[in-house]
């Protein structure tokens, strides 16, 4: 896995552009170094490096995705949660195990809200794990596991769990921290489009962070 590395490390350095990553950097607040890929960029070398080696399945995978994200560069996070992402169906349940300690990997929204993705689509597959692991991950004590908790069913639409996902909410409602309002926001404004009674009644019935309040009613209030 490590030669394996090596050559993508090889290829994403051959096609970056410095003038892009010195933007990319600035964005990210300079917590990650970056080659200067844009996503399409990347994403069509990921595509051409997948068709020649393949993808590594079973322990290799997890290695190969745990020496990417111990590399300093942004983009080997990103074709790391790629592949996983592709080989994401052919896992078992206990993969959760794995997708959170990817979310508590070199954290910050880019990658989380992509594997928050992820354990949302491994969720639906064995969905006798959403109560007892976003249970635990509302209770780790790390606000980027809480935000996955407040966001995995950001595509459920009428899947969505109501209940759970408004519990979260008030459990979660004195928080400060940004990414917690915003992804409580957020997961309400997107089921506000499943469900826009329900929403607009939880919002006006708790006491929730003005942040909260204003990106859970953003949509209803463009539609009205």
């Amino acid at each position: 896995m490590q030669s394996y590395l090596e050559h993508v490390k090889r290829i994403f350095l051959e096609h970056g552009d410095p003038d892009i990553s010195e933007g990319q950097m600035k964005y990210m607040r300079h917590q990650f170094a970056f080659y200067g890929l844009k996503a399409p960029v990347w994403m069509a070398l990921a595509k051409d490096i997948f068709q020649t080696k393949g993808i590594p399945q079973g322990e290799e995978l997890k290695t190969l995705v745990r020496l990417c994200f111990e590399e300093e560069y942004r983009e080997l996070h990103y074709f790391a949660t790629e592949m996983t992402q592709r080989a994401l169906k052919k896992q078992a349940e206990n993969f959760i195990d794995f997708l959170e300690e990817l979310i508590t990997s070199k954290s910050w929204w880019d990658t989380v809200d992509w594997q928050a993705k992820l354990a949302g689509e491994h969720f639906l597959r064995y969905p006798q794990l959403i109560g007892p692991i976003t249970e635990r991950w509302m209770q780790s004590g790390n606000f980027w596991l809480q935000r996955c908790a407040l966001i995995f069913q950001l595509r459920y639409k009428t899947r969505t769990d109501a209940e759970l996902m408004f519990g979260y909410v008030l459990r979660l409602a004195d928080s400060k921290e940004f990414f917690i309002q915003k992804g409580a926001g957020w997961a309400l404004r997107e089921y506000s489009k499943t469900n826009p009674e329900a929403v607009r009644s939880f919002v006006e019935s708790h006491s929730l962070a003005p942040l909260t309040r204003r990106e859970a009613l953003k949509w209803l209030q463009n539609k009205s």
